[in-house]
């Protein structure tokens, strides 16, 4: 993966922006008490109630307008989009514990994305804890803005902060609060999950927050294995050339070992959270694919895989090389990314070779998702075929496994499996999770219980298929711990998911008994599961561009509404997300999008649909199983690009030939 994201950050716990209530987001857990409430911010006593700008902005008391009450907080004079109000938490955040952050916010004029996020400092370095991620916020009325955190290390600074992406505008925060549930003790009268499955280790993706309090009981006593989930990535370990940080990972490695439990090493290198300069030449602008960029990028990549894998030698027994490679909308099924548009083939085979050379006990794979799709499936499988023949050291290939309560079928994923056995290699499912959505237009205020069936069926059926093929599967790992702190709250659309073992107050759900006892599952209910589609991972939520259109060549009224959104923003790279909504009474037979991009975008990946780019212009066209539209029936494709000095949102888009304007 994917992360998830997925993006860096090893204490936080993502919950959905919301335009009023806050979700629900417990699945199947013991009822909660009341939360506990440790700050509050109202304004109503006239004063700024310990609030401070970041820089030189200015903060003050108004009664312009508020959430409740009369009084709100009033920030003006911003000159960056980082500046904003922050409030010191140092003295109230205790290590461990899961806090519930919600902050109203509203522009003063205008509209922006608004993100809440909290600063923590530990030997006078900063780092930034994303809570709620890129919001939609204007000055028509209040937004909320809801997330959980858990702060998980020792820190002498820890401030929480709003801000916004792009403009400088002024705007007012109303009503924030920080509260807590509780902590309920992790169930020790239930069987061990790894000492049910013993055919294989069973491990879980973790950040700094699964290490400690009740994550930590919990990871160590169902799970014998375990993968930084964001801390291994390039932009963690090397955020600049030639200088490297651990202080993310080490913790959970120390953790890991401490426990007796393996490590899987994720990722070396991956088209995705790798800082722009990785592919920035010596002249200070983009890679081509020239002789000297291209031994400038495999120098740097070697580098790199030196210093990291190198750091941790024999600590970590297994590698994922390469994350994501795999592209079957190409003829020869490869991802047109940076490292391969530099360096073609020859970055892979650079990665593995340099890896055998530095940690020559550690087993390395080769990682990507939707492997149960036949033509990527295949792909893949030619890729490995065609690299083992040429001598390149791959021990592995790793299945993610991002599925959900409909998709893939047993028959499927059994296939998937039966494929890679000729090629003599280890498997291993290495990001396992199960939506509780089979769609990007369902959202649930609380899981319910006719999903957690399904989801429990699932597990059951799939753990028995590799527990079955357990001389091919030599590893089963889940991205996550517990429903508490899931990527998939914010992917592929924000809303809360339930897709682990256990829900989020760490209880175990009937996922549980799926894998460790199927014959608790009730055995009155029994759900019917059909084929769907999933989509790759990966991290945060919002802005929207909503345009509509009256696309010609069909008979009766053709029409269309379309929403473009930036679903995540990091330094030099994005996560968008299209939906196409036939508004007419004609069918749409077959789909074809345009746009222009006007910020130096790339997409480097696409689902859901086909792509084509040709410098700024974009065209995506629909995938087989949904290129037709009844009359109101919607489409969504998402992606992942890069960028460059800014990201502006397409200002039109043309359907089947028809352009659609901007109201």
């Amino acid at each position: 993966m994917r992360a998830l994201a997925r993006l860096a950050v090893t204490t936080l716990v993502v919950a959905a922006p919301l335009a009023a209530a806050t979700l629900s987001t417990t699945a199947n857990a013991a009822d909660d008490p009341t939360p506990i409430t440790v700050v509050t911010s109202d304004f109503e006593d006239g004063t700024v109630q310990g609030w401070v700008g970041r820089s030189a902005e200015t903060l003050a008391h108004s009664t312009t307008v508020a959430h409740g009450g009369i009084g709100s907080l009033e920030v003006t004079g911003r000159t960056a989009a980082w500046q904003g109000p922050s409030l010191d938490v140092l003295d109230v955040f205790e290590k461990g514990t899961a806090y519930t952050i919600s902050a109203w916010v509203r522009m003063a004029s205008g509209s922006d994305d608004v993100r809440l996020s909290v600063e923590r400092r530990t030997g006078g370095a900063a780092a930034y804890d994303q809570v709620v991620g890129n919001t939609a916020v204007n000055s028509g009325g209040w937004v909320n803005l809801t997330g959980r955190y858990t702060l998980a290390t020792d820190v002498e600074f820890l401030r929480m902060y709003v801000e916004t992406s792009s403009t400088t505008g002024s705007f007012y925060i109303d009503d924030v609060t920080v509260s807590y549930v509780p902590a309920l003790p992790i169930q020790t009268d239930i069987p061990r999950v790894k000492d049910v499955v013993t055919e294989f280790p069973v491990g879980a993706a973790i950040t700094g927050a699964e290490i400690v309090t009740e994550h930590g009981q919990l990871l160590s006593r169902h799970f014998n294995s375990v993968t930084p989930g964001n801390a291994l990535k390039w932009d963690a370990t090397e955020p600049n050339e030639n200088t490297f940080t651990y202080a993310q990972a080490d913790p959970l490695i120390a953790y890991a070992k401490a426990n007796g439990m393996a490590i899987r090493g994720h990722t070396l290198v991956w088209h995705n959270q790798t800082p722009s300069w990785v592919f920035t030449g010596a002249d200070g602008q983009p890679m081509t694919a020239t002789a000297e960029d291209k031994e400038l990028l495999l120098g740097r990549l070697e580098n790199h895989i030196r210093n990291v894998a190198g750091h941790y030698g024999d600590d970590i027994g297994v590698w994922d090389v390469v994350n994501e490679v795999i592209d079957e909308n190409q003829p020869d099924g490869l991802r047109r990314s940076s490292w391969y548009e530099v360096a073609g083939l020859d970055y892979i085979r650079t990665a593995f070779r340099v890896a055998r050379e530095v940690v020559p006990d550690a087993k390395l794979f080769i990682n990507d998702y939707n492997t149960n799709v036949p033509a990527k499936r295949d792909k893949l499988y030619n890729l490995v075929a065609q690299l083992q023949a040429e001598g390149v050291p791959i021990d592995g290939v790793g299945h993610q496994m991002h599925i959900n309560v409909n998709w893939p079928s047993v028959a499927e994923t059994e296939a998937m499996i039966q494929k890679f056995v000729p090629l003599g290699l280890e498997q291993q499912v290495t990001e396992m999770d199960v939506s509780i959505y089979t769609s990007n237009g369902e959202s649930f205020p609380a899981p319910p219980a006719d999903r957690l069936l399904k989801q429990a069926y699932v597990y059951r059926d799939m753990f028995a298929l590799f527990r079955r093929y357990a001389s091919e599967i030599t590893s089963v790992t889940l991205w996550g711990l517990a429903d508490d702190n899931t990527w998939l709250d914010t992917f592929p659309v924000t809303r809360k998911d339930a897709p682990l073992l256990f829900d989020t107050r760490l209880q175990a759900k009937s996922a549980y008994w799926g894998v460790v006892d199927p014959s608790k599952i009730n055995p009155s209910q029994s759900p019917s599961v059909s084929p769907s589609v999933s989509v790759s991972p990966s991290v945060s939520v919002s802005p929207s561009v909503s345009v509509s259109a009256s696309p010609s060549g069909s008979a009766g009224t053709a029409g269309c509404a379309v929403t473009y959104r930036v679903t995540g923003n990091w330094p030099g790279g994005f996560q968008g997300d299209v939906k196409i909504v036939n508004t007419g009474n004609a069918a749409i037979a077959g789909w074809s999008l345009t746009w222009q991009y006007t910020g130096g975008q790339r997409i480097a990946q696409l689902w859901n649909g086909a792509l084509t780019q040709d410098g700024t212009a974009v065209t995506v066209t629909n995938a087989s199983w949904n290129g037709t539209l009844a009359p109101g029936g919607s489409a969504s494709f998402g992606f992942l690009g890069s960028w460059t000095g800014s990201n502006p949102a397409p200002a039109a888009f043309t359907l089947n030939g028809t352009t659609c304007a901007v109201p």
